[in-house]
């Protein structure tokens, strides 16, 4: 494991898009400069995300390309305590980083119509990614806690300017998304504190003994409940959840999609790189909980969703059920006589790239439509393949992963949750899986409504995708199918990262049982 060494690789993947969005606001001011900057930066950001993914070696594992400068913050650092400027990937982060640049790419090229306020806007757009990607990539526990406050503001702003209308709508759901997020980053930042003074390290790669070694200033189930609640309204988790159906549907697309494809994700990865990883005892001893809840975000976002009648909402709720696969994937860290498969892990960790790709598919594809045939409510809606064939079979193959369909990167990643889970919590799992059922309904109802049955005359001479829209979308499509055809491609990696986090877990569960 490398624990230090300075590359500079990671240092300009996190801080290329703020460097561009600086350059956008003091240098630029055609709206045509600030598009093509825009999209050079967020295509250079995509190839460094390549670059590190294929750079890491999941054979070797843990933490690589390294990026660290002990005494960072002078102040808070000597004998005592100690403040770095460390980063580093490793199997959980790698692919998430992966997914960032593919979203980042995405979100940009999906934004090349906005008219109003372009250069902030995608000043914007790009620091959201630097706050996101730093989230991923931070092996220090306040420069975590920093980036995840960063992303806070740009999505603030991109909600409540170029959201959807009427303005007071897209302000109330701004303002909705932030006292939510700040809410949980306050008990997230106090549980931060204690693990602070009471080990003096926020190095994450050593905390987890730390913690073990040592007494803190607040029982280990309090220190633990400020975290995870800082996580399940991010992820987010029943009932944290009522922020999101409001962010998305008043977001603009490229919004909706950086806010669907790693936004959520940061709620999952915290629970696996934090919840499961420092606290492996408590996570073992509530992980029934975690169960019951995931099964709850299931079946209840589903059923749900069956009721909506606004494509955004629809997809919105249908996140939540989808975000219950990864925290039901959790709950299998609880084992079976002390045995711990990391199948169920794997599977969460999967069913966050996953659902990155496939739903940011969907928010764009309905973002393309709505900007041609101005609403999305469904009923209004029908026989759309014959106008805008590309587009509609975009969102056929999207709903289509979004269902499970095999041969799809929706199918391995739930299909690992259930083969991890069902021997741990057999009851839960069959549940969960019956959420399946009410996802293809829901689904098949919506593409039913939107894309066939009789033609809408108002609708005739609605144009198809643009050319420029080609991009993105074949971008998604390539990644749904390549890593359902070819899964090992992301799941050895993330296993090579969630391995040593299940044999912790896996003591833990040895230890109770002599």
């Amino acid at each position: 494991m490398e624990t230090s060494g300075f590359s500079g690789l990671l240092t300009a993947i996190v801080f290329l898009p703020l460097v561009g969005a600086i350059l956008i606001a003091l240098a630029l001011r055609s709206d045509r400069s600030v598009r093509l900057a825009a999209g050079a930066v967020s295509l250079a950001e995509f190839v460094l995300a390549i670059v590190v993914f294929a750079l890491y070696k999941s054979d070797v594992g843990g933490v690589q390309l390294v990026d660290k400068i002990e005494n960072w913050i002078p102040g808070l650092s000597g004998d005592t305590f100690a403040v770095q400027y460390f980063l580093g990937v490793d199997g959980l982060s790698a692919p998430l980083v992966l997914l960032t640049g593919i979203i980042g790419l995405v979100s940009v090229y999906a934004s090349w119509h906005i008219k109003v306020r372009v250069r902030e806007y995608f000043m914007w757009l790009l620091a959201l990614q630097t706050g996101v990607m730093g989230v991923f990539i931070s092996l220090d526990f306040l420069m975590f806690f920093l980036f995840w406050e960063i992303e806070l503001i740009p999505m603030f702003f991109l909600i409540a300017i170029w959201g959807s209308d009427p303005k007071s709508q897209r302000e109330y759901s701004a303002m909705k998304f932030l006292i939510f997020t700040i809410l949980g980053s306050a008990f997230m930042l106090v549980g931060i504190l204690v693990l602070f003074f009471s080990t003096g390290t926020l190095d994450m790669t050593a905390l987890p003994e730390a913690i073990q070694g040592s007494k803190l200033l607040l029982p280990t189930g309090i220190v633990f409940t400020l975290l995870f609640i800082g996580f399940a309204i991010k992820l987010p988790l029943w009932p944290f959840h009522t922020w999101l159906p409001d962010a998305h549907t008043d977001a603009p697309t490229a919004g909706s999609v950086m806010l669907a494809g790693v936004l959520l994700k940061m709620g999952g990865y915290g629970l696996i790189r934090v919840s499961v990883s420092m606290f492996p005892e408590v996570i073992a001893n509530i992980a029934w909980l975690l169960a019951i809840a995931g099964v709850i975000n299931v079946l209840y976002g589903a059923m749900v969703t069956l009721r909506q009648t606004d494509l955004k909402r629809l997809i919105a709720f249908s996140s939540v059920s989808h975000m219950g696969f990864v925290v039901l994937g959790i709950s299998s860290v609880a084992g079976v006589a002390g045995t711990v498969s990391p199948l169920g892990l794997n599977g969460a960790a999967m069913q966050m790239f996953t659902h990155g790709t496939i739903t940011g598919l969907m928010f764009l594809v309905v973002g393309f439509i709505y900007d041609r045939v101005h609403t999305r409510h469904i009923p209004d809606l029908g026989g759309l393949a014959r106008q805008m064939p590309i587009l509609a079979t975009a969102m056929l193959l999207a709903g289509l992963a979004s269902l499970g369909l095999p041969g799809t990167s929706g199918f391995v990643s739930e299909i690992l949750v259930f083969l991890g889970t069902f021997p741990v919590w057999a009851w839960q799992t069959g549940l969960a899986a019956f959420g399946v059922v009410l996802t293809a309904g829901y689904i098949l109802w919506m593409v039913q409504r939107t894309l066939f049955g009789p033609p809408q005359e108002r609708f005739d001479g609605v144009g198809d995708a643009k050319r420029w829209q080609y991009v993105p979308i074949g971008v998604l499509v390539v990644a749904i199918f390549v890593v359902g055809v070819y899964p090992a491609i992301i799941s050895d990696v993330f296993s090579s990262g969630v391995g040593p986090i299940v044999e912790s877990v896996q003591e833990v569960g040895l230890a109770a049982l002599r």
